[in-house]
């Protein structure tokens, strides 16, 4: 009986799956923070896999600053009585497209396939964004504040996990 032989494992391949996840998070708790984040570390790391792909305006130190505008304004937004809640459909879309979009860069950056990290950052960030919101709405119960008070506080989380990913990666 002939033995089968195992396909060759690359030996140096970058991680994706969980940095895809640990933005996908951000991307469900504050949808702008999971690109800012993201599009900061490439624009200092630009990867070479990027070059000929959409995602390499991600890359872009202008297009790193107008993330970073656009999540400072997310969270001003999020605190406004009239702001639907994350788990309406529309809003809940914009977490799922932020989540694939950082998704598949990752991926795409580490020699993976952007459709797989797509789908990796779109599902995590839907994951996040009911576990966030389950999270927000219960402290806000249990502790009788006003959930605005809690989005602060969920706020200094998106900002410390976002900058821890960001530690945790690879030439920065």
């Amino acid at each position: 009986m002939k033995k089968l032989k195992s396909k060759p494992r690359p030996q140096n391949r970058p991680a994706k799956f969980w940095p895809a996840i640990g933005f996908a998070t951000l991307a469900g708790m504050r949808s702008m923070s999971a690109p800012a984040y993201l599009s900061h570390y490439l624009s200092r790391n630009p990867s070479w896999l990027l070059l000929n792909s959409p995602l390499r305006a991600l890359q872009k130190p202008l297009v790193a600053t107008g993330f970073k505008l656009a999540a400072a304004g997310e969270m001003v937004m999020d605190k406004l009585p009239g702001t639907p809640d994350r788990i309406a459909p529309p809003v809940l879309l914009g977490r799922l497209l932020s989540g694939a979009l950082v998704g598949a860069a990752v991926y795409k950056s580490r020699a993976g396939s952007s459709a797989t990290g797509a789908v990796v950052g779109g599902l995590g960030a839907v994951v996040a964004t009911f576990i966030s919101y389950a999270l927000r709405v219960g402290i806000s119960k249990q502790a009788n504040w006003p959930v605005a008070a809690v989005g602060v506080g969920e706020d200094a989380l998106v900002l410390s996990s976002g900058t821890a990913l960001l530690r945790a990666q690879p030439g920065r």
